[in-house]
C-alpha cells in the first residue's frame, strides 16, 4: 500500500531499490508520525475538513496506535511502503472514510519533516541529559582528585605540572561548549514545517499556528519553500552538534587509552571493564575506550557525509534526502551509546597518586623555578637562561611546591563557576514546555 498508489504496479526491482531501508528506519519515527497526525486532525476539524465526531474517533485510534508505537508493537506490514502509509491504512481499516481524510492539507514531504523534527528534538534531549550526567561525573572526579598531580604534555613531551582536577575539569567545561551548540541546534529544529505540504503550500485554509502550539514547537518555519529546504539543513546542523560532542568524548577516550598503558600508568580500571588477549595472559585491554574513540572519529565525519549528500541539490524535495536517515539515525545511537558507556565506566577510574615521584618528571617544574626567580626580581629572560643552564649542567633542583592560584589553574579549578555555566545552558532548553504540550496532545493532562 502506497499513499501515491495509482492503477499500475511498480517494477519490483525499482521498488526495492527506492524503498531501501526506509521501512526499518521508519519504525523509529512511528510515535512522532502519530503525534503529527494528532495535531493535524485537530487543525482539520477547526477548519471544517473533519467533523467533531470524526476527529474524536481518529484521535482515540491514534492514541491507541501511539501506545503500540511506544512499546514497539506497531509494525510496518509487508507491502506497505512507510510509516505514514501504515498509520493511514490502520485508521482506514478501523474507521473507514474518516481514515482516508487525514492526509488532506499535507504531503508526505511535510509529514516526514514534522516526524524528523519531533524525533530529533527528543533525541537531542536524551543526548543533553546524558551529557549533563557525564558532566557531573567529571566535575565530581575533578573535585575528588584535585590535589593529585600528573604531567602535562605538549608535542608528546613532558611539559608542565597538571592535575587530575584540571584534566577531568577540562572535559567537563568542554561539555558545556558542546551543550551550548546542542541547544542552538535544538532551537533551530524546534520549528514547525507542517503545512508546507510538498514545499509550496496548499489552497486549504490551514491554521499552522495551531499545530505549532499543539506540538510544542517554539515557532513556525513560515516560508513554505524554506520549510522544505530544512530537509538536509536540519540534519547538517544536527551533525555538527553530534560531531562536537564526539570531539570531546573521542579526545577523552584517547587520553584514557594512553594513560592506562604500562608506560604511563596514570589510570587504571577494574578488570571487569577490560578485555584480554587470546595469546598473552597478562593483557588487560581498554577496548571500550578504543571503540569510543573510533565511534567518535566516525561521528566527526558525519557533517561531511551529510553535506556531500545534500550540498549540490537545488530547492524542492529530492529522493536523495532518504539516505540521510541511513547516516544520521545510527550516528545518534552511536553517540548515546558512547555517553552511556562513559557514564558507566569513568566513575570506576582509579588514579595513580604517585606519578610525579618518578625522576623523569623533575623537569616539569622548570617553569616553576623560572617563575620563582622572576618573583624575586630577576627579569624573565635572565631567569629562563639561568634555569636552562642548570638543566644543561645537571644542577637543576625542582621546587618542592607549586603555587597556581589564578582562575582555572591547578589551585583554583573554578568548578562551581563551570557548574553554573552548565546550569544556565540547560535552562535554555524548553524541555518541560515541550513535554507539557505533548502530554496535552495525547490527552494525558
Amino acid at each position: 500500500m502506497k499513499l501515491w498508489q495509482k492503477n499500475y504496479t511498480v517494477d519490483q526491482q525499482i521498488e526495492a531499490f527506492t524503498v531501501g531501508q526506509d521501512r526499518e528506519l521508519d519504525s523509529l519515527l512511528a510515535p512522532y508520525d502519530i503525534l503529527g497526525s494528532l495535531a493535524h486532525i485537530r487543525m482539520l476539524e477547526k477548519i471544517g475538513l473533519l467533523t467533531a465526531d470524526e476527529q474524536a474517533a481518529l484521535a482515540a485510534a491514534l492514541r491507541r496506535l501511539y501506545g503500540k508505537a511506544e512499546t514497539g508493537e506497531l509494525e510496518i506490514e509487508a507491502g506497505v511502503e512507510d510509516i505514514h502509509s501504515q498509520v493511514e491504512l490502520m485508521l482506514t481499516r478501523e474507521l473507514g472514510e474518516a481514515g482516508k481524510k487525514i492526509h488532506a492539507g499535507r504531503s508526505r514531504n511535510d509529514q516526514v519533516l514534522v516526524d524528523l523534527r519531533l524525533f530529533f528534538r527528543a533525541e537531542l534531549q536524551q543526548i543533553a541529559e546524558l551529557g549533563v550526567q557525564l558532566f557531573r561525573t567529571l566535575t565530581e572526579l575533578a573535585q575528588q582528585h584535585k590535589n593529585v598531580l600528573l604531567p602535562g604534555y605538549t608535542h608528546f613531551q613532558a611539559a608542565m605540572p597538571s592535575s587530575f582536577g584540571l584534566w577531568f575539569g577540562a572535559y567537563a567545561e568542554s561539555l558545556v561548549d558542546d551543550m551550548n551548540l546542542l541547544q542552538a541546534v535544538y532551537h533551530n529544529i524546534n520549528r514547525n514545517p507542517l503545512g508546507s505540504a510538498a514545499g509550496y503550500g496548499t489552497s486549504f485554509p490551514l491554521d499552522r499556528r495551531l499545530t505549532t502550539e499543539l506540538l510544542g514547537f517554539q515557532d513556525l518555519n513560515y516560508n513554505v519553500v524554506h520549510a522544505q529546504m530544512g530537509r538536509g539543513k536540519s540534519e547538517l546542523f544536527l551533525s555538527y552538534a553530534l560531531a562536537s560532542v564526539a570531539h570531546t568524548l573521542g579526545k577523552l577516550a584517547s587520553d584514557v587509552v594512553l594513560y592506562v598503558s604500562q608506560n604511563f600508568a596514570f589510570l587504571s580500571f577494574p578488570d571487569e571493564l577490560t578485555t584480554g588477549s587470546s595469546i598473552m595472559p597478562h593483557k588487560k585491554n581498554p577496548d571500550v575506550f578504543e571503540l569510543i574513540r573510533a565511534r567518535c572519529n566516525l561521528l566527526q565525519s558525519l557533517p561531511a557525509q551529510v553535506s556531500q549528500l545534500t550540498g549540490s541539490l537545488p530547492s524542492g524535495y529530492h529522493r536523495d534526502f532518504q539516505l540521510l536517515k541511513e547516516a544520521v539515525f545510527p550516528a545518534i545511537q552511536y553517540l548515546k551509546d558512547c555517553l552511556a558507556m562513559l557514564n558507566h565506566a569513568l566513575p570506576q577510574a582509579r588514579v595513580n597518586p604517585y606519578i610525579l615521584e618518578d625522576e623523569r618528571y623533575q623537569y616539569l617544574f622548570s617553569v616553576e623555578a623560572v617563575n620563582e626567580l622572576v618573583l624575586q626580581g630577576l627579569p624573565f629572560r635572565d631567569a629562563y637562561q639561568r634555569v636552562g643552564q642548570q638543566i644543561a649542567d645537571g644542577s637543576f633542583s625542582p621546587p618542592e611546591t607549586i603555587r597556581h592560584t589564578h582562575e582555572g589553574s591547578i589551585g583554583n579549578l573554578c568548578l562551581e563557576e563551570i557548574g553554573r555555566k552548565m546550569e544556565a545552558v540547560m535552562k535554555g532548553f524548553p524541555f518541560e514546555r515541550v513535554r507539557a504540550a505533548i502530554d496535552r496532545l495525547l490527552g494525558w493532562t
